[in-house]
């Protein structure tokens, strides 16, 4: 599932490409991708414009001229990919909106979706999500861990507690810790929180400077999505050494959720 990093290179690239661009169009081959019929959402797209696009959490806000806003979530197996009808990958499109030539096509929303909302819902859909992780001070870190008590795996990816973080990166920012995902979080000594702040601001910022970790490019000659992938440390590693200790990346599931650390450098 795309993350703060994989959702933020999208935004900046996408900003690059679409802002300001004239809506010609849209097609939807999935209705239930959408929040409204949509026929009417071909409607509301076409002659508009994308003035801004936000990140919030794992979501994209795509703010329209008119003032309103398209909300995407990936969930799941989603990706995005923008470029003519030639070099559309050959992949079901649930959503695809035209500006020319070129087409933002949405794939693998089975799970996600791409909602259409007025500024004022957006707000009241996004309030129950939990601080920007990259937006917080280390005490405010702390201030925020406080209200945890379980492990550290499970509040890392509770969107509630933090916004934006998932498996991958829960995993990651425990190795950079060298803290284990299993720890309760009343647990960790001051000194260890300030370890887990760190390795989160360092791993995110780098994370997002390569590019995230999802492979599928967004468009022909696209360099830097996914370039995160091989940087992984511990993730999707199991059985693999360990990058710092050679010993064997542990994999396991913690809440239903898949998980990998190293057992002997992470304590």
């Amino acid at each position: 599932m795309p993350e703060l990093p994989e959702m933020e290179t999208y935004r900046q690239q996408l900003s690059r490409l679409i802002l300001g661009v004239p809506i010609t169009g849209a097609e939807v081959t999935r209705s239930k991708s959408l929040n409204i019929d949509p026929d009417e959402f071909i409607r509301k797209l076409t002659g508009n414009r994308i003035s801004r696009i936000e990140r919030r959490a794992k979501h994209l806000l795509f703010h329209l001229a008119t003032g309103d806003v398209l909300v995407l979530h990936l969930m799941l197996g989603g990706w995005i990919f923008y470029g003519t009808q030639e070099e559309k990958p050959d992949r079901t499109v649930q959503v695809e909106i035209h500006f020319g030539e070129h087409h933002l096509s949405f794939i693998g929303l089975r799970l996600g979706y791409l909602h259409y909302h007025t500024s004022t819902e957006v707000e009241k859909i996004l309030q129950k999500l939990g601080p920007e992780p990259l937006g917080l001070d280390l005490i405010q870190f702390r201030r925020v861990l406080r209200s945890k008590k379980g492990n550290l795996k499970v509040s890392l990816v509770d969107q509630s507690f933090l916004s934006g973080i998932g498996n991958c990166y829960s995993d990651e920012i425990c190795f950079e810790a060298r803290i284990l995902p299993l720890r309760k979080v009343p647990s960790l000594s001051e000194n260890e929180q300030m370890m887990l702040y760190q390795a989160m601001q360092a791993l995110l910022r780098e994370a997002i400077q390569f590019g995230g970790y999802m492979e599928e490019p967004l468009f022909v000659g696209d360099r830097l999505t996914g370039q995160y992938n091989p940087r992984c440390r511990v993730y999707d590693r199991g059985n693999e050494p360990c990058p710092r200790c050679g010993h064997p990346v542990v994999h396991t599931e913690v809440s239903s959720r898949k998980c990998f650390y190293c057992a002997h450098c992470q304590v």
